[in-house]
Formats: C-alpha cells, structure tokens, sequence
C-alpha cells in the first residue's frame, strides 16, 4: 500500500479560514484512502495547535513524516502556502512521487 502524504495551505486570516484548509484536506485525504493509499494528512494531526510551539516544530515534525512516505500529493491551492511549498521541494529531493490533485 502506497503511503501519500497531503500537502496545501493550513494558516489563514481568520480561525474560520483555518478550519475550511483543514476541511479541505481531509476531503482530498479521504479521497486518497478511497483510492487505496494510506494517508498522512497533517492539517489533522496539528489541527489547531497554532501557538502551542514556534511554527517551525511543525513543519520540521512534517518533513519528518514526509520523508518515510512514498507519495506527496499537492492540493489546490499548495502555492499559496509556504510551508506546501517546502514540503514539494524537500519531497522532490528525496525523489518521492508527486501529485497534483
């Protein structure tokens, strides 16, 4: 079973344009079990942990996860967002599949 992992925007403006991100997430991650993969989806594992550590515990902690995957998948909006951003390039130097969904 291929192991994916989902990547796109997690911060907004508001508390309410966070939790939309998180939704929109899982809505990609369960489309990707329905698919046949077992997916990481951190939007769901930190959800709204914001300001319980520096922002940089969460992205290292996901870069941390990322690496034992097989897949990245980008979804919309991923440009938007910097750490989507880092997580397709460290993705893509360790040579892991990328999807644009």
């Amino acid at each position: 079973m291929k192991v994916v992992y989902i990547a796109g925007p997690y911060r907004a403006d508001s508390p309410h344009g966070i939790v939309q991100n998180i939704r929109r997430a899982e809505a990609v991650a369960l489309k990707y079990w329905l698919k046949g993969c077992a997916v990481i989806c951190p939007h769901k594992n930190t959800a709204l942990f914001d300001g319980a550590a520096p922002d940089h515990v969460w992205l290292d902690g996901d870069l941390e996860i990322l690496g034992r995957c097989d897949a990245i998948v980008m979804m919309d909006g991923w440009r938007k967002s910097k750490g989507a951003i880092a997580e397709l390039a460290y993705a893509k130097r360790q040579g892991l599949e990328v999807v644009y969904d």
